[in-house]
């Protein structure tokens, strides 16, 4: 029993150290070749205006006419007696609503309001860039690194599991 335990031990303890081997290797590069991209850049702007519009909004008219009204019909409570009283609140209010609706009409502009319009408009502009793709070969493995100059070797890190 004791030997399967310090078997047991002793391949935990070489698994704990054994598995992993990280190193880093410089891979000599076969053969560079320059590469031209071009990248359009498309950079957003707002283009704004002024623009005058049909005012289709009568809720002007609806105040003017309900102020008008009451004004009209206080008034009209301040004329006459009894019926006569009556008569003259109700006239009031119906003249002062008429009155009111009206003004509130003229008050806007021709039926017309200026409304603020945008909208985004990108301008576009090229940009050449010059790369260099240099290969090499790692293991029996073509690989490529992309960089701004030719480069002489490319950095590898390898990694051996056992």
């Amino acid at each position: 029993m004791k030997r399967y335990l310090s078997l047991l031990i002793l391949f935990m303890v070489g698994a704990l150290y054994a598995e992993v081997i990280t190193f880093t290797k410089k891979v000599p590069v076969y053969k560079s070749v320059e590469v031209e991209r071009v990248v359009v850049k498309r950079v957003p702007y707002e283009e704004c205006w002024e623009e005058e519009v049909i005012d289709e909004d009568d809720s002007g008219d609806v105040v003017g006419a309900i102020i008008g009204g009451a004004a009209g019909g206080i008034l009209g409570h301040q004329i006459g007696g009894g019926h006569g009283k009556d008569v003259a609140t109700v006239g009031g209010a119906i003249i002062g609503t008429l009155v009111g609706k009206n003004l509130a009409e003229k008050s806007k502009r021709d039926g017309y309001k200026v409304v603020k319009r945008c909208r985004t408009r990108y301008k576009e502009s090229e940009e050449k860039i010059i790369e260099y793709k240099n290969y090499a070969r790692v293991m029996g493995r073509e690989i490529v690194k992309y960089s701004s100059r030719p480069l002489r070797y490319i950095r590898v890190k390898v990694t051996l599991e056992y």
